[in-house]
This record gives structure tokens, C-alpha cells and sequence, in this order.
């Protein structure tokens, strides 16, 4: 018996892979089965950072890339264990379809894209196990957190050049934004629907065996949050215990959302100095925190309208020396032309925070612009087309692409000192981008 089992599984295995169709293989009795599935997405892309400082070295014009934008594969299933209740798991891994998988080496990325995870090493995208039942799911693992999913399906332009995460979510301009994350070591709870309203909730241990959250926590190969790979220099943005939670309200056309997430302890040390000895102790160790409510709208004209607002804090010793503090908003437009063609258009803005941390009150304000065209073959494929556009004030440096596109930008280029990769971030540059790609989920 258990011979023809997996004999059966190997046929369904076969026939999905001709097929080119979810695969669902037969598990032991009581499980429902196991599902295989996956989404490829690659492009084709042209980018400048706009750099035109005396001080910058290296080729700092147009460049071509071809960048894998968040694939992934995974299996997830469930097993049922009485009373109306079931064990539900999922397994996913990003896969670097046009790259070479593993770590970010110190000397070809910037110092707060640094990390020592492999992302195509097993389970280092969403991965759980859970029990879900009517009173919903209480689930432990890894996820993307409520505050990231509540307005995910906003960003018409998710994992591209002209994602919303260059500006939303994302405190300081780097290519992380810390409140659109990933968190590891978590326990949350998803709600059922109660008519159109639901609500979900995490809690992420902080695991950190340093009082002010600069070592990795245990278990982790990077620091929580980005910002560096460990060791005692987790300076850039890491934090003990994350809390978030959103409300959703869905009816219809209509689609809105309030979610709020906190980062405990958040260590940024090592903005402080930088030859200004003024600023010594100005930004330090404290929480940080983020809300924002969004609303979206399908109009009878097949018109797609969403709204975000959002409100980033930290609690700086000196608020002169905050650059962590703003207010953000992203307004997004898809117009249907055809059954099988999208036109959209998003722009992000970035408020002006309290000051730099290295000299103060500074216009950092900046503006991004996306405009998109998108083909459907079907429900599982279609080919895209992005320009977008990140216009940085004076001391801003904003990037293109942050959380998701898989050739980064980023703010910081070689500079005048020999030898030394990222060791300058030039404000107040313009970048631009314009990327082609297909897509494709099973």
C-alpha cells in the first residue's frame, strides 16, 4: 500500500510539471494534501542614480540589469485533527532565478544591504506552522508582518523599480524599509471575518542577549532589521521586541485598513558623529514606531483609486538630530482600458523629518513617481513595463526598488576613498529607472 502511494505521487508530480499546474500530492490519512507552488517574475532594467558629485568615483551613469523581483517557490498544506480544527503549514523560499544565490558581500553592497542569510537556502521567505480552525489561526514562524499585508495590495507596482517601499514603510531612505518587513521568531494571531471587519495580530520576541540590541539575536544569522550581519555592530536599525496589528475593513468596492507597528529599542548609534562630535549621543538607543490608515476603491469605470497616510516616529534623544521621524502618504490610480490590460500610475511622498543626524535640520523631503502598463495573458501570467522616477531634496537620498526588486539602487556609490565600496551616500540626487519584465505563478 504505502509502495503505491508513493507511486501515485510521483505520477501527480510528473503530470504537474507538463502540465504546468499547482501540484497537489496525496499525504498520509487525514490530510487534505500538499500543494507545490511558486511565482517567477524577471526584468529587464535601465537605471541611473543621478550622481553628479566631484566626489564620486566608478560609473555612476546609466547601467542594464536583469534582476529576479522576489520569486519564490514553496509547499503548503493542512492536516486535519478534530473538531473542526486543522494543523495548517507552509514552507516558501525565495529563488534568485537571474543570480547566483547567497550572502551580500561587504565589498558589493552597502553597508545596511549587508547580510549573511541565503535567500534561496529553505523556508527564508513566509513559513509556519499553525492551527486554524473558527476561531481563526494562531500560527508560529516567520511572516510578513499585519502592518506590511494590510496595504500590500495597494502598490500596483510591488517588487519593481517603482515600489512603494522606496518611500512607504521606509524611515531613512535606505533599501530596507523596516515598517514593510519581514519578521523571524514570531507568533500572530489572523481573525475570522466578522461580516466585512477582521484584524490581525503578531508578537516577535526580540531574543537579544545585549541590553541595547547590538548583537543578532539568537537563532538569527543578521541583525533584526537589517543594518548589518551580526556580531556586536548592530547599530543601523536593530531592535528588541516588535509588536504589530492591523484592522481591516473590507465590503465590496470598498477596502480600508489602520495598522500600527513597534520596534523596541531600536539601536541607531552608529548615526551619531561622523567628524560632527556635537551629535554625540543625540540619536542613541529608543523605540520606533509607525501607523498609517489606507483606504481603496474600485470604481463602476473599472477605476482602482488607493490612498495611504502614514506617521513614522522615534523617540530621539534630540529631535534635531531625527532623521528617522515623518510623514508619508502614497496615492495609486489603475485604470482597466481592456479585459487584459492595466494602466497605473502611483506617487510617494516623503515629509521633511525634525534633522539629520549628522547636521541637523536639513530639507529632506522627496517625491517618487511610477508609471506602469500591464498585460494579462491569463489569471497567471502577464508582461509589464515601469519608469520610475525618485526626486530627493537637498538632504534626502531616497532610492528606487527598496524591499523587493532584486538589483538594488541605493543612495551610496564608491566614493574618493581608494578601496572603499558604499562609503559615501550623495543627497539630493535624482534617479531613474525603466525596467520590462514578464511574470508568471503556478
Amino acid at each position: 500500500m504505502e509502495k503505491r502511494k508513493i507511486q501515485r505521487s510521483l505520477i501527480a508530480l510528473g503530470v504537474s510539471a507538463a502540465l504546468s499546474t499547482p501540484l497537489q500530492v496525496a499525504a498520509a490519512d487525514g490530510d487534505t494534501g500538499i500543494q507545490f507552488y511558486g511565482h517567477l517574475d524577471l526584468s529587464v532594467d535601465y537605471i541611473t542614480k543621478g550622481i553628479t558629485d566631484p566626489a564620486a568615483v566608478g560609473k555612476l551613469g546609466w547601467q542594464p540589469d536583469v534582476s529576479s523581483n522576489l520569486s519564490y517557490v514553496g509547499f503548503r498544506g493542512d492536516h486535519d485533527v478534530g473538531g473542526g480544527n486543522k494543523l495548517v503549514f507552509q514552507v516558501e523560499t525565495q529563488i534568485d532565478v537571474s543570480a547566483t544565490p547567497g550572502p551580500s558581500p561587504v565589498n558589493q553592497a552597502s553597508p545596511g544591504n549587508q547580510d549573511n542569510k541565503v535567500q534561496g537556502a529553505l523556508a527564508s521567505r513566509n513559513s509556519f506552522l499553525g492551527m486554524a480552525g473558527s476561531f481563526g489561526a494562531l500560527k508560529l514562524g516567520k511572516t510578513d508582518a499585519p502592518y506590511k499585508l494590510s496595504t500590500a495590495r495597494m502598490d500596483p507596482f510591488s517588487a519593481t523599480v517603482g515600489d512603494y517601499n522606496s518611500i512607504m514603510g521606509n524611515s531613512g531612505g535606505d533599501n530596507r524599509a523596516e515598517f514593510d518587513t519581514r519578521l523571524s521568531h514570531s507568533v500572530w494571531y489572523e481573525s475570522p471575518k466578522w461580516g466585512g471587519l477582521s484584524f490581525n495580530a503578531l508578537v516577535s520576541p526580540g531574543q537579544n542577549r545585549a541590553g541595547d540590541n547590538s548583537l543578532n539575536a539568537s537563532g538569527e544569522p543578521d541583525c533584526t532589521g537589517g543594518g548589518g550581519v551580526g556580531g556586536d555592530f548592530c547599530n543601523d536599525g536593530s531592535f528588541g521586541n516588535a509588536f504589530s496589528v492591523d484592522g481591516v475593513y473590507e465590503n465590496g468596492p470598498l477596502y480600508a485598513i489602520v495598522a500600527y507597528e513597534l520596534h523596541k529599542n531600536t539601536n541607531r548609534t552608529s548615526d551619531e558623529g561622523g567628524g560632527n562630535l556635537a551629535t554625540a549621543g543625540s540619536v542613541g538607543v529608543a523605540d520606533e514606531a509607525a501607523a498609517k490608515v489606507g483606504v481603496q476603491y474600485m470604481f463602476p469605470t473599472n477605476t482602482i483609486v488607493s490612498v495611504i497616510f502614514e506617521r513614522l516616529t522615534r523617540k530621539a534623544p534630540d529631535p534635531n538630530f531625527n532623521e528617522r521621524q515623518h510623514n508619508a502618504s502614497w496615492l495609486a490610480l489603475t485604470q482597466k482600458i481592456t479585459g487584459q490590460d492595466d494602466v497605473n500610475l502611483g506617487w510617494a511622498h516623503a515629509g521633511k523629518t525634525p534633522g539629520d543626524p549628522i547636521v541637523g535640520p536639513i530639507d529632506n523631503a522627496a517625491n517618487m513617481y511610477s508609471v506602469g502598463y500591464k498585460h494579462h495573458f491569463d489569471k497567471q501570467s502577464n508582461w509589464y513595463a515601469v519608469y520610475a522616477r525618485q526626486a530627493n531634496h537637498t538632504g534626502a537620498h531616497y532610492d528606487l526598488g527598496a524591499s523587493g526588486h532584486g538589483i538594488t539602487t541605493d543612495c551610496k556609490d564608491a566614493s574618493a576613498v581608494p578601496g572603499v565600496s558604499g562609503s559615501a551616500c550623495f543627497t539630493g540626487t535624482t534617479l531613474q529607472a525603466v525596467s520590462v519584465g514578464w511574470m508568471y505563478s503556478f
